[in-house]
């Protein structure tokens, strides 16, 4: 299939070697040098988009996509409060959209673990439950988008708990999430239950970006030929 990139950083770069390694084709490269050629004639010479690059752009990149008819993956967060939004959108011009804060396999495993452990952990007041994220000093938002799903998820199983918040806090019903970055650190997520007699830990550590791009490549697969909104879970089967 023919690939556009929207966004050629680090991660661009990652999927493009990914995505020639299975047979596709990088049809077009848009970065800040090359914003002029993201037209919808160039889009319609694509299969899919795939769109890494930050939570300012990210929406309106997603939107002109959509509107080129050209089904969109995209993997920038920290722009969520617009979902609404480009879900209108995609559902008013029967686009493709697929969204995901983390396309790595081994973070979607992560994501099942944490919700099953929270849910587990639910009846046991004992244990406070807190989060720690690090990433490289380039990542934008904070806490990181992964942080954020991770969040939710504990909060949907762990009453105990009302909200998370990016930064230390004594309040029992607060989420505490503590953003590290630390180069060159592509990404780490801690969850840790504590309580007097001991501790539990989950951890999801990347060594590198190829899980990202890999996943990403993957759901741009899945999305050829269809219409409407999905996820990771819709790709992996979970």
């Amino acid at each position: 299939m023919n690939i556009a990139l929207i966004g050629y950083g680090k991660m661009g770069k990652a999927i493009e070697e990914i995505a020639l390694q299975r047979g596709h084709t990088i049809a077009l490269k848009i970065d800040i040098d090359t914003a002029a050629e993201f037209t919808k004639t160039n889009l319609n010479k694509c299969d899919v988009a795939i769109e890494f690059t930050g939570p300012h752009s990210a929406v309106q990149n997603i939107l002109t996509c959509i509107d080129a008819g050209t089904p969109v993956v995209s993997g920038s967060t920290g722009w969520l409060d617009k979902w609404n939004e480009v879900k209108k959108e995609c559902e008013t011009k029967s686009g493709s959209f697929l969204y995901a804060s983390n396309y790595s396999v081994g973070v979607n495993i992560f994501f099942e673990l944490n919700k099953k452990l929270a849910a587990l952990m639910s009846q046991h007041a004992e244990y406070d439950v807190s989060m720690t994220e690090i990433h490289h000093t380039q990542k934008k938002d904070a806490p990181s988008g992964t942080a954020i799903t991770l969040a939710e998820q504990i909060l949907e199983n762990i009453d105990r708990k009302t909200k998370w918040v990016n930064e230390p806090s004594s309040k029992k019903d607060d989420l505490n999430i503590i953003s590290e970055r630390i180069d060159p650190a592509p990404g780490t997520h801690i969850i840790k239950y504590s309580s007097p007699i001991d501790d539990i830990e989950i951890i999801h550590t990347a060594h590198n970006r190829t899980g990202f791009a890999t996943g990403a490549v993957l759901a741009a697969e899945f999305l050829i030929n269809k219409k409407g909104i999905y996820s990771m879970k819709d790709v992996l089967g979970f």
